[in-house]
């Protein structure tokens, strides 16, 4: 079997990451044609197309999507290898990265070890808030950096991409068993299950279905963690939008059920942000990278 080159890797992971062909072949210093066919080459190696290309937007392939963690490993095993050789140690650095609670218990704490063995100079240190919380603490400098989704407009804060995030509209059988959800106007027998109402969750399927207007619920019920509104959607008590890889499991098992199947969600992505003016902004992109290798369950 003939292996696809590092740098063939690397221009995938460009693309994938930033689903943009000619911005990603800015990134990889190569011109659109020569980003073009490195990525004919791997797919013609993997005997699949990795994207799907149409004149609006570009997306991962089921294959592509495979792929994608673990060519974010081997790049970052092969940045390891360059390291080892390159002499002496970068002196130690801390910094404190801030996260919500579910993301930074399910994702980036169970990394922490690896992330210490690969970048021993780094002491990372966790605060736990919610988005605006976290956002706040970054612009005081209370954190040096935030690993979420949340949106923000300020052109002082830098960010790097991880992983894009994908929701769903979910309930429970044996609510749905008491009361069906099968159309939009069913809303009115339901209780929406959110975060709050200055960062609702459902809003990544009202903004594609014309607006909240399009639902109207019977009540909301405000709840402020994602972990509550999943452990109150399996007790029966509301639907939600909720981050799939949150759910995914209990999708998978039949705990929960996908509602409005058709309806498309918007997407979002997880970003590692940082103040523009923090002079560290290459260590944020190697931490990024390293980020970037595991995916988020």
């Amino acid at each position: 079997m003939l292996l696809p080159s590092l740098e063939n890797l690397a221009c995938f992971e460009a693309a994938a990451r930033t689903l943009n062909f000619r911005t990603a072949a800015r990134a990889v210093a190569l011109s659109p044609a020569a980003f073009g066919q490195r990525i004919r080459q791997i797919e013609e190696q993997v005997g699949a197309p990795l994207f799907e290309r149409t004149t609006r937007r570009v997306q991962l392939t089921p294959r592509g999507l495979a792929l994608l963690p673990r060519a974010r490993q081997c790049l970052a095993l092969a940045e390891d290898c360059l390291r080892s050789a390159m002499g002496p140690a970068p002196a130690p650095v801390e910094l404190t990265l801030g996260t919500r609670f579910e993301l930074g218990m399910s994702w980036i704490v169970p990394q922490l070890g690896a992330l210490t063995r690969r970048r021993p100079e780094l002491t990372l240190h966790l605060y736990f808030g919610a988005s605006d919380d976290l956002l706040r603490r970054l612009y005081d400098r209370s954190v040096d950096c935030v690993v979420t989704s949340a949106r923000w407009s300020a052109t002082t804060l830098a960010a790097e991409t991880l992983h894009e995030e994908r929701y769903a509209f979910v309930a429970s059988p044996k609510l749905l068993r008491r009361e069906a959800f099968a159309r939009p106007e069913h809303a009115s027998r339901h209780c929406l299950l959110d975060i709050d109402p200055t960062m609702p969750l459902f809003r990544y399927l009202a903004d594609q279905a014309g607006g909240a207007g399009c639902f109207a619920f019977a009540r909301h019920r405000w709840v402020g963690l994602g972990a509550a509104i999943k452990a109150l959607v399996l007790a029966g008590e509301g639907v939600a939008v909720l981050p799939r890889h949150m759910v995914a499991a209990e999708l998978r098992g039949g705990k929960l059920k996908r509602l409005l199947p058709s309806a498309p969600l918007a997407r979002d992505h997880f970003r590692l942000i940082y103040r523009r003016d923090d002079p560290r902004s290459s260590l944020y992109a190697k931490l990024a990278a390293s980020l970037r290798a595991v995916p988020i369950q």
